[in-house]
């Protein structure tokens, strides 16, 4: 079934008695909801989202469970416009400043389901000490 699926049905067909006649039934309502998505889950290109100062990461969107098109949208902590729509996210040569919580929230149209943050941590270099 699809969503578009949803409508009145009826059926009918030739009765044969005396006379053969056609009957058809009283229409029903039929409803098709979608499965809301759910077991949003992220994840990182590294382990524990740890990134050196200079390079790439990337995060991953995965969605266990739903029905339809899915729309993404990622949230940063503390950022108002949102880095990313789509299942992943790619953060071209980070920035200290990018060290942050990450979070994908993903909508069917109907309801909407998010992942739990993951801690994206830039680390930089130590200076060499001098002496």
């Amino acid at each position: 079934l699809q969503l578009n699926h949803s409508g009145r049905y009826s059926c009918g067909g030739w009765v044969d008695s005396e006379v053969s006649q056609w009957a058809q039934s009283a229409p029903v309502t039929v409803t098709v909801h979608g499965v809301p998505p759910s077991g949003v889950s992220l994840s990182a290109q590294r382990p524990g989202g740890q990134v050196a100062l200079g390079d790439c990461l990337v995060l991953s969107c995965t969605v266990a469970t739903r029905t339809g098109p899915l729309s993404f949208s990622w949230h940063r902590e503390g950022s108002g416009a949102p880095p990313g729509t789509g299942p992943c996210l790619e953060l071209p040569q980070n920035r200290d400043n990018d060290s942050s919580q990450y979070q994908c929230r993903v909508s069917n149209g109907d309801s909407m389901a998010e992942s739990d943050p993951l801690s994206v941590t830039v680390l930089c270099e130590q200076d060499p000490q001098v002496e």
